[in-house]
C-alpha cells in the first residue's frame, strides 16, 4: 500500500553576523508558510538555522559567542525559548512537523551542534540529535585564518544515531498491540537525523539503515570557497570550487540514500554571508534509489517540495540491500576497532 508523505526542504539564503534573530525567524516562518501552502506535512530547516554560521569566527568577546546558542535543558525547552518560539508556535498552529538545527547550550554548560524534530500535531519535541562528526579546528591554523572552528565551539554529539517514529504523517499507520505479525513497512514513518559533515560518513547512515529508516533528515552549511586550509588538488576557480562542493554533497546524499534504501531531505544555507563567506545551497530531496527528485534552483530562500512514497523503500530493503541476508558483520571488526588508518607493513 502507498505510504505518501509530502515533504519540503526550507533553504535559507545569506544570514550575516549582525542579522537579528527576529529577522531570521521571520524568514523561516515565511518559508514554513510557503511549504504549508504546497501541502507539506514535514519541513526541514538547515544546520544552525537561527543565526549566521558562527563557528567561522574567533570571538574575542565570550558573551557574543554565547549569544549564538539557545538554552536547552531537555524536554520541550527549545520550542518554548523566547528567541525562537514563534517558529514552533507557527508549526503548532499549522499542524506541521519541523526539523531544525541550532547551537545548544545545556544546563551543565555543554555546547552542541543540535537538531530537533518537533511534531506540530502534538506540540512536542519528539527527537533530538547532536552532531557526531564535528570538523574543523580548535584554534585557527595560522593568524587571521577564517575557517570552521567547530571543534572550538561544539562537543562531539553524545546521543548516537537513534531512529524514531514520527506520528501522524501516514494515515492509518499500524500501531502497537494490534496483533499484526507482519509489521514491516506498515507503521509510522521511521526517521533519522544527521548534521552537515555527518552526511559524508557511511558510519552515520548505516545505524539508521539497521533500524529500518525510511527517511533521513540533514541540515548543513557547506562552504563553496577554495580556501587556504582545505586546498583542492589543483588550483581552482571559485565557480569550480562551488561545483566540486556541490558534487560531493550530492554524492553523499545520493549514495547513502541508495545504500540504505531510504529517502533523504537535505536543507542547506546558501549565498554570501557578510559578503565573503560563500555557502553552496543545493538543498534536495533524494529517493531510495539515489535519484534527486527535487533540488533548489537558487542560492536564496527557497522551498524544495516533493510528494514521496515510503513504500518504495521496501524494494531495496528486500533486494540488493537485504541486510539480514547479505550483511557479514563478523568481517567488519576493523570499523569499530580502529580510528585512524594504519597501512599494511612494507614488503620485504
Amino acid at each position: 500500500m502507498p505510504r505518501i508523505v509530502k515533504v519540503a526542504a526550507a533553504q535559507i539564503g545569506a544570514v550575516h553576523r549582525d542579522s537579528s534573530r527576529d529577522s531570521t525567524i521571520s524568514r523561516m516562518i515565511d518559508l514554513l508558510n510557503t511549504a504549508v501552502s504546497k501541502g507539506a506535512q514535514l519541513i526541514v530547516f538547515p544546520e544552525c538555522a537561527f543565526t549566521t554560521f558562527f563557528p567561522r569566527y574567533l570571538f574575542s568577546d565570550p558573551a557574543e559567542m554565547e549569544s549564538y546558542f539557545e538554552d536547552d535543558a531537555g524536554g520541550n525547552s527549545i520550542a518554548d525559548s523566547k528567541n525562537v518560539k514563534p517558529l514552533f508556535d507557527k508549526a503548532r498552529e499549522a499542524g506541521v512537523d519541523i526539523w531544525v538545527g541550532y547551537g545548544e547550550r545545556t544546563s551543565s554548560g555543554q555546547h552542541f551542534n543540535t537538531a530537533v524534530y518537533f511534531c506540530g500535531k502534538t506540540g512536542e519535541v519528539i527527537s533530538k540529535y547532536r552532531k557526531v562528526h564535528v570538523p574543523g579546528f580548535v584554534n585557527p591554523p595560522f593568524p587571521g585564518a577564517e575557517v570552521h572552528l567547530e571543534k572550538r565551539y561544539f562537543e562531539t554529539g553524545d546521543l548516537g544515531f537513534e531512529a524514531f517514529r514520527a506520528p501522524g504523517l501516514i494515515p492509518n499507520a499500524l500501531k502497537a498491540n494490534t496483533g499484526e505479525e507482519d509489521t514491516d513497512g506498515k507503521g509510522d514513518a521511521i526517521i533519522g537525523s544527521l548534521i552537515c559533515n555527518d552526511r559524508r560518513w557511511p558510519e552515520s547512515w548505516r545505524p539508521y539503515g539497521l533500524q529500518g529508516a525510511e527517511l533521513v533528515l540533514v541540515g548543513f552549511n557547506t562552504n563553496g570557497k577554495a580556501d587556504d586550509i582545505y586546498k583542492p588538488r589543483q588550483p581552482i576557480s571559485l565557480e569550480d570550487a562551488r561545483e566540486q562542493a556541490l558534487f560531493h554533497h550530492r554524492l553523499s546524499m545520493q549514495y547513502n540514500s541508495y545504500a540504505n534504501s531510504c529517502f533523504s531531505i537535505s536543507a542547506g544555507r546558501c549565498g554570501m554571508d557578510d559578503g565573503k563567506f560563500d555557502l553552496i545551497g543545493g538543498s534536495s530531496i533524494v529517493d531510495s534509489d539515489g535519484h534527486i527528485i527535487a533540488e533548489a534552483k537558487t542560492v536564496d530562500d527557497e522551498v524544495v517540495f516533493a510528494e514521496i512514497d515510503l513504500e518504495e523503500c521496501r524494494k531495496g530493503k528486500k533486494d540488493i540491500f537485504n541486510f539480514a541476508v547479505n550483511r557479514q558483520p563478523q568481517t567488519y571488526g576493523i570499523i569499530t576497532a580502529q580510528k585512524g588508518y594504519v597501512e599494511p607493513k612494507l614488503l620485504f
